[in-house]
């Protein structure tokens, strides 16, 4: 494992314990169709953050706890940027968390 893969994972954790502070974390799983979605972030079938919860953290945490190569771009943050403009949370913790996570990534190749 990486440093890199160490500070991706701790980056993780970040994120999680924020979208469960803001109340954005659910208990209810998406259905396996909604899961399977092919479009960018799911976003034919599910929320941004369910997309986060799911999807985007799992996959990372897959990677880290694999020491398995990393992508070689990582580009999250601008659509959570557009995805809270209209929310009602403020999500700027998640922002910036995402930032580094895209930094980190992007960098690392």
């Amino acid at each position: 494992m990486t440093e890199t893969h160490i500070q991706l994972a701790g980056e993780l954790l970040e994120l999680e314990d924020s979208l469960r502070n803001l109340r954005l974390w659910t208990s209810q799983a998406p259905t396996a169709e909604a899961l399977a979605s092919v479009e960018p972030f799911a976003c034919d079938t599910m929320a941004f953050t369910e997309w986060l919860q799911y999807l985007f953290i799992p996959r990372l945490h897959s990677l880290v706890e694999h020491g398995a190569r990393l992508p070689e771009k990582c580009a999250v943050a601008p659509m959570a940027e557009e995805y809270f403009k209209s929310a009602p949370v403020d999500a700027a913790t998640v922002l910036v968390i995402l930032g580094r996570i895209d930094r980190l990534i992007t960098d690392s190749t």
